[in-house]
């Protein structure tokens, strides 16, 4: 992705579905800074959605301050000094440091306040940079990309069922009934560090990345996906937490969308 050609806007939207009484998702969109990211929250007593708020503000912060120091560390020395090569800063690295800062922050949160042990949040991020886009995962939210009217999902379910899947244990068919359905392997904040997917992929003009929770993808199909999108920006953001709704909405709903547009 040249940064010359392409840019990149955001629209997103939350609801707290048919059946529960308060939302425990969270979302930023900083199209400035190039960061994206959907939460969804679990925890008793509102713990959930302290987690997923938590997660997403630390890796806010997080990303911004290791841009931010690496641009001043770059900066040309003054004249007469040794010059510096601005090089472009390691991203692979800033978001994952800053996914685990957000599992150490959620973490220590609970530690201390004994009424949210146990809270944790999955966490899809999207960060752009000068060549693409890189992802960070943990849990089971989701980033699809959409390009030339197909749809693709590109990270991975941190789940039993999707691991059971993996291993040949379950068949898709026995996949949609099982009771171990929304059991999650990875989340930011059940401990002090959690394994986190980094995946870069290429953006081209036209591309749409879609962040969502399970709230969402739970109802829907990646092949009605596209359609959806060819709505257009927010009215495609309204039609599938629409969409969920009318298909039972029995989660909290957080969609985003990314579209990629030429700058020219």
């Amino acid at each position: 992705m040249g940064t010359r050609s392409i840019v990149l806007r955001s629209f997103a939207a939350t609801h707290v579905g048919q059946r529960r009484t308060n939302n425990e998702d969270a979302f930023l969109l900083d199209d400035d800074l190039g960061l994206w990211v959907v939460a969804d929250g679990m925890g008793g007593q509102a713990a959930g959605e302290v987690a997923s708020q938590q997660a997403v503000e630390t890796v806010h912060e997080m990303v911004r301050g290791g841009l931010h120091n690496h641009r001043e560390s770059s900066r040309p020395a003054p004249l007469g000094g040794a010059s510096v090569h601005p090089l472009q800063p390691n991203r692979a690295r800033v978001l994952e440091s800053a996914i685990q800062a957000a599992t150490y922050m959620v973490f220590g949160m609970a530690e201390q306040d004994r009424s949210k042990s146990g809270m944790g949040t999955t966490l899809s991020a999207m960060l752009g940079t000068p060549t693409g886009a890189l992802l960070g995962q943990v849990g089971d939210s989701r980033i699809y990309r959409v390009r030339a009217g197909r749809a693709e999902q590109l990270t991975e379910d941190h789940t039993l069922i999707n691991w059971q899947l993996q291993q040949g244990l379950i068949t898709e068919e026995e996949s949609k009934t099982s009771k171990q359905k929304n059991v999650i392997t990875r989340a930011v904040g059940n401990k002090d560090y959690v394994q986190v997917d980094i995946l870069e992929v290429d953006v081209q003009v036209d591309d749409v990345f879609v962040l969502c929770s399970d709230g969402l993808h739970g109802y829907l199909t990646t092949d009605e996906i596209p359609a959806f999108v060819a709505l257009g920006t927010t009215a495609a953001v309204e039609a599938l937490i629409d969409l969920a709704n009318g298909r039972g909405g029995k989660d909290n709903i957080t969609v985003a969308l990314v579209v990629a547009e030429s700058s020219l």
